[in-house]
């Protein structure tokens, strides 16, 4: 089973990857720009290998609250968006600058689920996606926070990362976080908390392992990881939750590495 799952993942040609606000971040909110340059330099030696990449990245909102000179994140549904369109713009720029500089192409796409909502939206951000790919493109998908309050106050991109690795049909979606697997207790509390490599289905049970939400800046904690793992399970799509600090445990895992969890899809 365990030479199985591991062949699968290393013949994953499709692969999407998720970054939260408090991977791409450092406590105070300011960008790591050490780590993004590792996080393109994987992606781009991952296409070299002849691998398709998907980027769904956070961020948008810590990084416009940081420009716009925020203490903490905002609460109020006019600043968030405020914050989204200041930070997305500097989001995009950083990652051109990286990614341009090992070669790569990228194209900004920002979706709302209304765009998974089966009809002519749904097909149309298929055929975008899928043509970007086929064209060597890394296409970079965050929420459309600026415009619509319903995902602002409902959302989070790890649902939206489930959702775009499903339309895509992606073979492996690697959620990167502050938590370095799912463990079955907290173990920034739990001295004795243990990692669980590996989940066959999210039952209720799993979900109930949810824990806190990360930094000031994020939003998302490990239960909507979790959720978007039983997304993936529903549309056969494999699910891991690494590490973030060192984006190179990415290639680590693809390589057969016991790291992170793995959720499997059959």
């Amino acid at each position: 089973m365990e030479n199985q799952i591991n062949e699968k993942i290393r013949n994953a040609k499709r692969i999407v990857l998720k970054v939260g606000t408090s991977t791409l971040t450092y406590s105070n909110g300011n960008l790591n720009f050490s780590l993004i340059n590792k996080l393109a330099w994987v992606m781009s030696d991952l296409k070299n290998q002849g691998k398709e990449i998907i980027l769904v990245s956070s961020g948008a909102i810590g990084v416009g609250s940081k420009k716009l000179n925020f203490k903490t994140r905002p609460t109020e549904i006019r600043e968030k968006q405020a914050a989204a369109a200041v930070g997305q713009v500097e989001l995009m720029h950083i990652y051109q600058n990286f990614l341009g500089e090992y070669g790569q192409r990228i194209a900004q796409i920002l979706l709302t689920k209304d765009d998974f909502k089966e009809g002519e939206r749904k097909t149309n951000t298929y055929n975008t996606l899928d043509t970007l790919l086929s064209l060597g493109i890394i296409p970079i998908i965050n929420a459309n926070d600026t415009i619509s309050t319903f995902e602002i106050e409902f959302s989070d991109n790890d649902r939206l990362s489930a959702s775009v690795a499903s339309l895509i049909k992606a073979d492996l979606l690697i959620i990167l976080t502050d938590i370095d697997a799912l463990y079955d207790s907290n173990p920034k509390t739990h001295k004795d908390a243990k990692r669980i490599p590996y989940v066959k289905e999210v039952t209720d049970e799993i979900l109930q392992m949810g824990g806190e939400k990360g930094s000031e800046f994020s939003v998302g904690g490990m239960e909507t990881k979790l959720l978007a793992a039983r997304e993936c399970y529903e549309n056969n799509v494999m699910m891991a939750i690494l590490d973030g600090s060192d984006p190179s445990y990415i290639s680590d895992f693809i390589f057969g590495k016991d790291i992170g969890t793995i959720f499997d899809c059959e």
